[in-house]
């Protein structure tokens, strides 16, 4: 019995054996795979692919050679053809007639006040500031926690730091919102950034009622310089104002107003507005080529080349994505049956704005931010919604 019993104990070792290993086998290629899908879930994304003409003609200012020379005159006090900007030196608030200073033919002089010169010699430093900056900077993202949160904390009383707001909606001026009740989904965000002093009132349900940025174009302050103390707070005097520049010559309209704000009254930084524009000149061209089928060299003509430009909206969600966590955009889009404003009649759009690029632009900050051009690799644009 004892010589039936071995035979069959040693088949069972060997069983057990071969058992073993086989679980060894196993388990082993089980972490491997596991580790492999690991490495697969983590593997980076792969770097876009842009088109390296696009990028070059997109890197062109055809306006360039125009500005300088604006600015340059500017600087030396040339304010010839700018409308009432040639009266600047005859302002009233400026200046004043003295009897006992008369010409021999016994007319009062009129005399500026050092508030003119004043004036005169911040708008030059502002001027030479803002066109020494008018250049490419990739990183200058990363800047505007700095330049615009800071003092905006300030003016609020709180201590100033690093860390961006929670969460951002801009609400854009498209009649679209006019069909939508998004009103208290919007202030429901620690920040609400509204476009070129748009009216809230009677439009609450639908674009909602709290204000902490007016973002606006010079030309808006432009306007609101007419008027008795530069007033421009449609949302309230304590309302920061952030501001793009559209013509150097408006540097002045802020030099004036400046003083009689109450809340902090901000220009972007012009590097800002150069990155503005390699973007939506880089979507702009893309389209042209890519989807409408024309030659690259019609693109200046059926832009208005030199006077092609961002849109208000545009900037604002750039500035956005640079100090907030979370970005929401509300009131972008259109539709035939809409009106372009929701608070306006207005219908036709501007030629020298390429929505359509800029559109194109914001499906990539959500579903595809790699394929973006311009934007520096070290800045990470945050997560963002757009509600239509």
């Amino acid at each position: 019995m004892k010589r039936s019993v071995r035979p069959l104990f040693s088949i069972l070792l060997l069983i057990v054996f071969a058992a073993t290993l086989t679980c060894r086998v196993a388990i082993r290629f089980g972490f491997s795979q596991i580790e492999l899908e690991n490495k697969v879930l983590l593997r980076a994304p792969a770097p876009s692919v842009f088109n390296s003409t696009l990028l070059k003609m997109a890197a062109i200012d055809m306006g360039e050679a125009h500005s300088k020379q604006e600015i340059e005159q500017l600087l030396e006090g040339n304010f010839a053809s700018r409308g009432r900007y040639r009266t600047f030196s005859s302002w009233r608030k400026f200046n004043k007639h003295d009897i006992r200073a008369s010409s021999s033919r016994g007319i009062p002089l009129m005399l500026r006040s050092t508030e003119f010169y004043r004036q005169w010699l911040e708008f030059r430093r502002v001027l030479h500031d803002w066109a020494r900056n008018k250049r490419y900077q990739a990183e200058i993202m990363m800047e505007l926690v700095r330049q615009v949160k800071l003092p905006i904390d300030r003016h609020n009383g709180l201590v100033g730091s690093d860390s961006k707001y929670a969460s951002c909606a801009v609400v854009g001026n498209s009649g679209i919102l006019l069909e939508k009740e998004y009103g208290s989904l919007i202030d429901s965000h620690e920040v609400v950034i509204r476009l070129n002093n748009a009216r809230t009132e009677k439009f609450g349900r639908n674009v909602g009622a709290k204000t902490n940025i007016s973002f606006v174009n010079s030309n808006i302050l432009h306007l609101c310089a007419r008027r008795e103390g530069c007033f421009c707070h449609p949302y309230g005097v304590n309302v920061p104002i952030v501001m793009y520049i559209c013509q150097p010559v408006h540097l002045l309209d802020y030099t004036v107003c400046n003083s009689s704000h109450k809340a902090p009254l901000l220009i972007t930084d012009a590097r800002i507005d150069v990155l503005c524009s390699r973007i939506v000149k880089y979507y702009s061209l893309k389209r042209f080529v890519e989807e409408e089928g024309k030659p690259l060299e019609k693109w200046g003509s059926a832009h208005d080349g030199s006077m092609f430009h961002y849109s208000s909206g545009m900037q604002a969600v750039m500035l956005a994505l640079g100090v907030c966590e979370k970005v929401s955009i509300y009131g972008f889009g259109k539709l035939a049956s809409t009106k372009h404003h929701y608070h306006t009649n207005q219908k036709a759009e501007l030629r020298l704005h390429d929505y359509e690029a800029e559109y194109a632009f914001y499906h990539d900050l959500v579903n595809n931010p790699q394929a973006i051009p311009f934007i520096s690799d070290k800045f990470k644009i945050p997560p963002v919604v757009i509600y239509q």
